[in-house]
């Protein structure tokens, strides 16, 4: 090698530069349970505040010290836990009665071309039927007891399950059927091995909807000759004017909805573990 060649080679290895990435400084953070409470708890503020300086008076919205307070006497002598009880258990059998019927009938839809042809348009129609209309139906067919309470969040119930379920099974990757059928897989396997899981995220997230609404049934429900119940005691509270009352019902709705939200959540963690999902940056 020539001296010429050493100086070019020589030159060209002090040209090179060693490029390191830059370290950014992470910036500090809240706790993620932290960020969640923080819209609750501005709310919660805010309403302290136009309480405690009379821009929302006690006659059109009781404070949070006033509610709290009822709360605790409804507690205290067993009115709301009993409330509380005779409502979940509506819940419970309308939940458990429209879920079967919605699964039911979305297997028979989404896997059958025939059970689409016969379900599917049928089903569509009926959702559009406003609850409110089908009470005095509802009344003329099952009395003024508890069967027409149950058969309203069961209603309600069907609808999400039903469409949620539906399009998960329409909605499986046509690929991983074509992979079953050249693993072999025909029939009942085909379906247990490939469309159910499929479907499996579909039918959470109508889970979801559907414990919602049931709540939201509940309210429409217990507005038909109820003597127990959370919404017993909001139309009590509603003649009196007891907005106290009121707000400790609405508030008692949401809790008990967030606590079912949040057991769909966990199972759906746990079921899904095996499905790698975006979380957010």
């Amino acid at each position: 090698m020539t001296a010429t060649s050493e100086q070019v080679v020589t030159s060209r290895e002090v040209d090179l530069v060693t490029i390191r990435p830059e370290h950014t400084t992470r910036r500090w953070s809240p706790p993620r349970p932290v960020r969640r409470a923080a819209g609750p708890l501005g709310a919660l503020l805010l309403w302290w505040v136009l309480s405690a300086t009379g821009v929302l008076p006690k006659d059109i919205l009781a404070g949070p010290g006033d509610v709290l307070g009822k709360a605790w006497d409804m507690i205290t002598d067993g009115e709301l836990p009993t409330a509380i009880a005779v409502s979940a258990q509506r819940v419970f059998l309308g939940f458990a009665i429209g879920a079967a019927l919605g699964i039911v009938i979305a297997l028979v839809a989404g896997l059958f071309r025939l059970g689409e042809d016969l379900v599917d348009s049928t089903v569509g129609m009926f959702r559009t039927l406003p609850w409110v209309g089908l009470i005095p139906l509802f009344i003329i067919w099952f009395g003024i007891n508890e069967e027409p309470k149950i058969a309203l969040v069961a209603l309600g119930v069907l609808f999400p399950m039903y469409f949620n379920i539906y399009a998960g099974i329409r909605g499986v990757d046509a690929q991983l059927v074509e992979a079953g059928r050249v693993l072999g897989l025909k029939g009942w396997r085909m379906i247990r091995h490939v469309v159910l899981p499929g479907a499996l995220p579909g039918a959470l997230v109508g889970l979801r909807y559907a414990l919602g609404t049931a709540w939201l049934a509940l309210v429409w429900a217990e507005q038909v000759n109820a003597s127990q119940g959370i919404g017993y005691l909001m139309n009590n509270a509603q003649q009196f004017f007891q907005t106290d009352v009121i707000v400790v019902c609405l508030i008692t709705y949401a809790i008990l909805g967030l606590v079912c939200d949040l057991i769909v959540r966990l199972a759906t963690k746990y079921l899904l573990s095996w499905r790698a999902s975006f979380e957010g940056a």
